[in-house]
């Protein structure tokens, strides 16, 4: 199932995709009033974990049997798209996790899992404009898997992480690499406003299957800049989640941005290398979790 939220009268609102276009999660409940409860928000879906989906399964297809259905039923290109996560406790991301993307940046490949942290304030929607930051002239993307808990997890085995994932979507990672390399601490450059558009679907973990075997890329202007799998990860999915498990408590709707693989522009030679412009369009795609676009502008 993939879910994504939207704004409309200045509240971010729950649907569900179909192949028929968008259910408007609040309106079919009130349109359709079934007998059963069916969660509200996204983070409401992610702490009701397989009855929460199973109700939101059962009112979709309750509502595209529906007379009403074409009134249930939202144009995705309507949309004013919201992130598809919208309150992480945590937002932790891993570095250097790609063995290609560490070479192309002549960095030594990790022995554990290099982690950071993001905020709130990265977060952002689908077809939202992000404005490059008059702080900054190195700003870079970087195409991730993103990692979303739905149970809570401490001291996680490996064998049982998945146990405690909800689903997965992408992210831009976007990184301003003049602010990120001023210090040790990569904090800075990571960490502007609207450097974390996220979307435009959560997809639930049972649709997505293995979260090592996808696809992913991104293209800038329609130029494709990177092209990779992410099987080539170091460290897997479940291996992060336990690790990190290991060190602090995971709660539901907690993120983890997985790593990028080789292609961003930090890893061309510095006499070549051309950071995101004025009116640059960046997709993020990554095997059946959809295609995430924001334009860049100047602030």
């Amino acid at each position: 199932m993939k879910l994504l939220t939207f704004r409309s009268q200045n509240e971010l609102k729950l649907g569900v995709h179909t192949d028929s276009g968008v259910l408007d999660i609040e309106q079919a409940l009130q349109q359709l009033s079934p007998d059963f409860s069916v969660p509200l928000t996204v983070h409401e879906a992610i702490l009701g974990g397989t009855t929460a989906n199973e109700a939101l399964q059962k009112l979709v297809h309750l509502a595209l049997k529906s007379e009403a259905s074409a009134s249930l039923l939202r144009s995705e290109d309507s949309l004013d798209y919201g992130p598809c996560v919208t309150n992480p406790s945590k937002i932790i991301c891993v570095g250097l996790n790609y063995r290609k993307h560490a070479e192309e940046t002549n960095a030594p490949i990790p022995q554990t899992p290099i982690l950071f942290n993001k905020f709130s304030n990265t977060l952002t929607g689908h077809g939202h404009d992000i404005a490059l930051p008059r702080v900054t002239k190195e700003v870079d993307y970087e195409a991730e898997l993103v990692i979303v808990i739905g149970k809570q997890a401490k001291y996680v085995a490996k064998e049982q992480a998945y146990e405690h994932v909800y689903g997965y979507c992408c992210v831009n990672d976007l990184s301003a690499r003049d602010l990120q390399m001023r210090t040790s601490q990569w904090l800075l450059g990571k960490s502007c406003d609207g450097f974390s558009p996220l979307g435009p679907y959560l997809v639930t973990a049972d649709e997505v299957g293995n979260p090592n075997d996808l696809t992913i890329s991104t293209t800038v202007n329609g130029k494709v800049r990177q092209n990779s799998h992410t099987s080539d990860m170091i460290f897997h999915c479940d291996e992060i989640v336990s690790y990190i498990s290991q060190h602090m408590t995971l709660n539901p709707g907690d993120i983890i941005l997985t790593g990028t693989p080789e292609g961003v522009v930090l890893g061309d030679p510095v006499d070549q290398r051309v950071y995101l412009q004025d009116g640059d369009v960046v997709t993020i795609s990554i095997e059946k979790l959809g295609s995430l676009t924001n334009r860049l502008i100047n602030e």
